[in-house]
């Protein structure tokens, strides 16, 4: 049995407790959370499958080294100690990324630095050709925390963000980021047996992101290669076994709805959902929300409306209200939950939520609110059984912090809408590697990324692959 070794997962504040649960249930050992991270111990078959498998993970890292400096010459001369050898050639390339909370290394770059000199270094003084340095496409791509003066190097073993999934091909301004779009729905506790609706969809990513939680599809199929795929022990026939089994895949018989205001986002978002071979599961229209009509079907509705920072809307209180009372009288029986960031436009939905979880999307702190809908009153609702919020919600409350008191919002906003015509959007094109197609049935299958060229994978890839017209 291969040797156990420490590992870290980073995310995003407020989702390292669904992040926890995502590698106990993958089969992590000794997993315990931290800021913006957790720690978790495994093998290498462990490394390889929570890159390939963790829906809320940004980066894997592999540490090297903990230890503790004062200075900038402490950081070089514990970076040099180590065996460079045991990770880097002469021939091959590196970089060094840094992150950094002390008062004692106020800039990362600095950082990156001295561990790059320290390396070089190592190599001249035992008579070496010198590693170059390569930012776009390193061989080897080095970690760097420090937080006040506790350090810990380590090995990327993911290379670029795990949340660049590969299915994307065209957003909107300000997408939302694929791994957070994971967590709220993780969050939400949504088991897919119900319908799921993001009457606000942009391009797609939250309906994305459920059709493969729905369907248990690994998020890792889309990407083209790891940094881990780059090292000296990188067991290639381990990974294909990883990357080729669909034992866990299943079948989802409700259906995911999107709608958007925007032809452009439902251009974009259809383009996406083609892309991650998915359109099965997701149908996405033109509507506005206000136009929303009771579902047939229980269903769950996330969603993440305009902030009024990167995009707004002429009226953005008013949409707010308008989206408390299309909930308060088109989605009774079922749950909404609603990603935001202004207090005072929560204000404006009018209901009561039943819980409130602190978020970061990028540099904004949010919140995302869970609002019961039913009908009639809420004793009659209790009476019949029905329950508002959970002791674990409870208790998840009364752990959290509220809303910032001091926000310049209701100033900005009045001194913008006067300027605001309509949506402000821009958009952009990104290019994937490979789409993921559908059998006849519906079931989705693999194509080889162009990256990937090992012939058992390609083999099984052309057993399984069938053109959908669709």
């Amino acid at each position: 049995m291969e040797q156990e070794f420490e590992l870290i997962a980073k995310t995003f504040m407020g989702l390292e407790p669904v992040l926890a649960k995502e590698l106990t249930l993958l089969g992590a050992n000794n997993v315990k959370i931290g800021r913006r991270m957790v720690s978790f111990t495994g093998d290498k078959k462990m490394m390889y499958k929570a890159n390939f498998c963790l829906r809320t993970a940004v980066r894997i890292l592999k540490p090297i080294k903990h230890f503790k400096a004062n200075s900038a010459d402490d950081v070089y001369q514990k970076v040099k100690q180590i065996d460079w050898r045991k990770f880097i050639t002469p021939k091959e390339s590196f970089v060094v990324d840094s992150v950094v909370y002390s008062e004692e290394f106020r800039h990362s770059k600095f950082v990156s630095y001295k561990v790059k000199d320290a390396i070089v270094d190592q190599f001249r003084e035992n008579g070496l050709e010198r590693p170059n340095i390569s930012v776009t496409n390193p061989d080897v791509r080095l970690n760097m925390h420090i937080a006040d003066y506790q350090c810990t190097l380590s090995l990327d073993s993911s290379g670029e963000s795990l949340h660049l999934r590969g299915y994307r091909q065209e957003t909107l301004e300000a997408p939302l980021n694929e791994v957070l779009a994971s967590g709220l729905i993780l969050l939400s506790g949504w088991k897919a047996d119900s319908d799921f609706i993001d009457p606000m969809c942009g391009s797609g990513t939250l309906l994305i992101e459920a059709a493969l939680i729905a369907r248990n599809i690994a998020p890792g199929v889309f990407r083209k290669e790891y940094a881990f795929e780059k090292w000296h022990d990188f067991d290639s026939e381990l990974f294909d076994k990883i990357y080729n089994d669909d034992s866990q895949e299943r079948e989802f018989s409700h259906h995911i709805y999107g709608y958007d205001i925007d032809p452009k986002a439902v251009a974009k978002a259809t383009l996406n959902v083609r892309a991650a071979g998915i359109t099965k599961d997701i149908t996405i229209q033109k509507m506005d929300f206000k136009d929303f009509s009771q579902p047939k079907s229980r269903a769950i509705l996330i969603t993440n409306p305009p902030y009024g920072e990167r995009i707004s809307t002429p009226d953005l209180l008013g949409t707010y209200r308008m989206i408390g009372e299309t909930l308060k009288h088109k989605f009774m029986g079922n749950e909404a939950w609603i990603l935001g960031y202004k207090k005072e436009c929560f204000d404006q939905i009018g209901l009561k939520p039943s819980i409130k979880i602190p978020l970061y999307n990028g540099p904004l702190e949010c919140e995302l609110r869970k609002y019961q809908l039913f009908q009639g009153r809420l004793r009659d609702f209790r009476y019949e059984g029905g329950i508002l919020k959970t002791e674990e919600e409870k208790r998840q409350m009364a752990e959290k912090h509220r809303f910032k008191q001091k926000r310049d919002f209701k100033k900005r906003l009045e001194e913008e809408q006067a300027n605001l015509s309509g949506d402000i959007r821009s958009f952009k094109f990104q290019g994937i590697s490979f789409l993921r197609e559908e059998k006849p049935g519906g079931k989705p299958i693999r194509r080889q990324p162009q990256t990937r060229n090992s012939l058992k994978k390609a083999t099984y890839l052309k057993q399984r692959n069938r053109h959908d017209k669709d």
